[in-house]
């Protein structure tokens, strides 16, 4: 007989989804997941979900800071098996970031082993290394068992893990916090708990404080490796108030003297996050390409502390501008990101301030303060309960014992016979004979009456809001003590300084070795500098018939400006001066200058000063001489003329009073506030002619008094008193010099 083959069961029929919805919806549960379940730390405890499982995972193994220290195979074996399956690896390099002190500014877990280290080398395997908690990490775990969080089940559902800590310090800004998540990330710098205990406390007084008041107590982030920030005030306050920014970090360096005048620069701090053998591999490459002119050489001298060298090309280079063209090639300068993107209350993504991280870090303790003060109650509740009915049993404790003997069934007669309850009679019948001593019932009536005290405290701080907030603020005030400024671990390693200048390194500059000269312009505009400072220049000879025009003292280092007769400035650098042996150069060689326009005035820069500028047709300004610096041979416009009008003077502004004299021979003296200051234009009118223009002009502390030099080489200075009739209003004629002054109407 054949054997009955059942039919195949029907396929069931297809169902046609859209591919849109389907990607989105698989996508969006993906991105969810690695946003609440890997990447985003939560705002209360300032921990990944890893994090937490590794100090949960710690603290059933009891790996406290005074126990022993286990292998970290045995740590990340537990908590990939009982709490976190994503790879025992990950687990591990997240366990060993909590241990680094480089890593982290209060480290979670103390290592012992090869932990890596700065230069960027990684830890040893897990079998080799041993791990325990530490002080830090014992706080966040602090009331744990007492109901003071929420616990969930675990992926495979026979544990439990807890939602979140207890988290006894505001983890989050100490610590800080880095992460990527799926169209979002997360980047929190650390910052010195000292000073968050202090922003904590006065946010608990002033719940309404905003992020620049509570700058006052956090003035930044505070790096684990330490470094310079260099941003300004206003910078780091929009960054705390929108959640939002980057700090710009620098190395900490230092001059370190040699013998005959040389020095190096010593780097002892590296900015956070920088591997320092990657930076001396970055050093080398450019040094090699010859994008470090100014350094000589580089070599780490690193042991346990960071000490790079840095030599210089020459001992004449500034320190400061061979660090800064330092700063700006290599990553002795990096950028800290800041993104405060957390888990708001463990479940909705956003960017907070300052005050608002602060303030979900409070409301989070005062939650666990209440939890941890109801967990203490009910014990109190059931220990008096069980106290009550031991009090009992001492005042019939004959009736009591001759129930247990005769009775068959004496844990109901006790109850109908003293009212007891079910869980007073389970104690009474578990209690040892001998603990029924006189002692003991003493014993029983003073803890009776300790916990009905601790009762109605706790009674009381349930019922007061006030209450709670000062007992946090006690709590945050003890914090501080165990890691206040005066600590090692809690001294701020991170300092300030001002943001540097923008101007881009003058590394021709820095290479000149600062020596002084003497600046010497003939006649017809040939220039050459005589070594030295040189006060008689009687010897000096000239091309033809030309003659000195002027000369001046300077520096190898200083700039040289030129005022040509059309109205332009122009900047010659003072090392590329001709020498004196010969004539010179024309300083047509030096500077565009147009055809047609002649040499003006030359004399040296000084930085912030000011000159005044006046044209032949006696218009003029006030112009900063730091604004007068070309770039280019091209020069730059200074005072604009109209021909045949010319540039004519160019004098300094050491007075509050102007004295201009014209071709005509008038004086005039008139007050600096008349003259406006400008970067450049045509000026205003100083003095007014009919005839002629311009011969000379000064500007004089009236204090001091007028003087000039006449053409024996006589110095005269006449007094405020003696020169009234001559002082007036800018674009006044003016009248004829005092007696005595010179007739080629200069000043000398």
């Amino acid at each position: 007989m054949a054997r009955h083959v059942p039919p195949p069961p029907e396929a069931p029929s297809p169902q046609e989804v859209s591919l849109r919805e389907a990607l989105e919806e698989r996508y969006l549960a993906y991105a969810l997941s690695t946003i609440m379940g890997r990447a985003l730390p939560d705002a209360r405890d300032g921990l990944k979900p890893v994090h937490r499982r590794i100090l949960y995972g710690m603290q059933i193994l009891r790996l406290d800071p005074s126990s022993a220290f286990k292998k970290c195979a045995k740590i990340v074996g537990d908590v990939m098996g009982s709490f976190h399956p994503h790879g025992d690896q990950a687990i591990y390099d997240a366990l060993v970031r909590l241990a680094q002190d480089f890593s982290s500014r209060y480290p979670l877990v103390e290592g012992q082993g090869n932990f890596g280290n700065i230069d960027g080398d990684a830890a040893a395997a897990y079998r080799y290394t041993e791990a325990r908690m530490t002080d830090v990490a014992r706080l966040l775990l602090e009331g744990i068992d007492e109901d003071a969080i929420d616990f969930r089940d675990n992926y495979s559902g026979d544990a439990k893990e807890p939602v979140v800590l207890p988290a006894a310090l505001p983890n989050l800004l100490a610590n800080g916090s880095q992460g990527i998540a799926v169209g979002m990330a997360t980047s929190v710098p650390p910052h010195n708990l000292a000073e968050l205990c202090d922003a904590a406390l006065h946010l608990i007084a002033h719940p309404k404080a905003t992020s620049d008041e509570l700058m006052k107590f956090v003035p930044g982030p505070d790096f684990p490796t330490g470094g310079v920030i260099v941003d300004s005030r206003e910078t780091i306050a929009e960054a705390y108030r929108t959640g939002r920014g980057g700090f710009r970090l620098r190395a900490r360096w230092s001059v370190e003297e040699g013998a005959r005048g040389t020095w190096a620069a010593i780097v002892t701090e590296i900015p956070y996050g920088v591997q320092k053998s990657r930076l001396m591999e970055k050093l080398a490459e450019l040094f090699n390409d010859k994008k470090l002119p100014l350094v000589a050489d580089m070599r780490d001298e690193s042991a346990e502390d960071v000490r790079i060298v840095l030599e210089p090309r020459s001992r004449n280079v500034d320190p400061a501008t061979m660090m800064e063209s330092l700063f700006r090639a290599s990553e002795l300068e990096s950028r800290i990101p800041m993104n405060m993107n957390v888990l708001v209350d463990g479940l909705v993504p956003k960017v907070v301030s300052l005050p608002e991280a602060l303030r979900q870090w409070l409301d989070h303790r005062r939650t666990v303060l209440i939890r941890r003060s109801r967990h203490r109650l009910a014990q109190i509740e059931r220990r008096l309960e069980m106290l009550a009915g031991m009090l009992i049993v001492f005042l019939n404790l004959d009736e009591v014992i001759r129930i247990i003997r005769e009775e068959d069934d004496p844990k109901a007669t006790l109850k109908a016979k003293f009212k007891l309850s079910e869980a007073q009679v389970d104690y009474i019948l578990d209690t040892r004979l001998r603990a029924l001593r006189r002692l003991e019932e003493m014993e029983l009536r003073r803890e009776n009456d300790d916990l009905v005290k601790e009762k109605a405290q706790i009674e009381k701080l349930l019922a007061s809001e006030a209450m709670q907030w000062k007992t946090i603020a006690w709590e945050i005030g003890e914090l501080k003590k165990k890691y206040g400024p005066k600590t090692k671990i809690g001294a701020r390693r991170t300092s300030f300084e001002a943001p540097p200048a923008t101007a881009a390194v003058d590394l021709e500059e820095a290479l000149v070795e600062r020596e002084p000269i003497t600046v010497v312009v003939s006649d017809k505009g040939w220039v050459r500098a005589l070594k030295g400072h040189v006060a008689d220049l009687s010897a000096l000879s000239f091309k033809g018939d030309d003659r000195l025009k002027t000369s001046f003292f300077a520096e190898t280092t200083s700039k040289i400006l030129v005022l040509a007769t059309n109205g332009k400035i122009f900047t010659i650098e003072g090392a590329k001066l001709p020498g004196g042996r010969g004539f010179g150069e024309p300083v047509r060689m030096l500077a565009d200058i147009d055809e047609g326009a002649d040499v003006a005035a030359v004399f040296v820069h000084r930085p912030g000063g000011k000159r005044l500028v006046v044209s032949t047709e006696g218009r003029g300004f006030v112009a900063p001489e730091d604004e007068m610096i070309a770039g280019t041979r091209k020069g730059k416009a200074l005072i604009s003329v109209d021909m045949p009008a010319e540039a004519r003077l160019i004098v300094p502004v050491e007075g509050d009073h102007v004295a201009i004299i014209g071709e005509n021979r008038k004086l005039l003296i008139f007050a600096l506030d008349q003259v406006p200051e400008m970067a450049r234009g045509k000026g205003v009118r100083l003095q007014r002619y009919k005839d002629g223009g311009v011969a000379d002009a000064r500007v004089f502390a009236m204090k001091e008094g007028l003087g000039w030099i006449d053409a024996a080489g006589r110095n005269f200075n006449l007094p405020k008193a003696e020169i009234r009739d001559w002082i007036g209003q800018r674009a006044e004629a003016g009248r004829l010099p005092p007696k005595g002054f010179p007739k080629s109407n200069r000043f000398g």
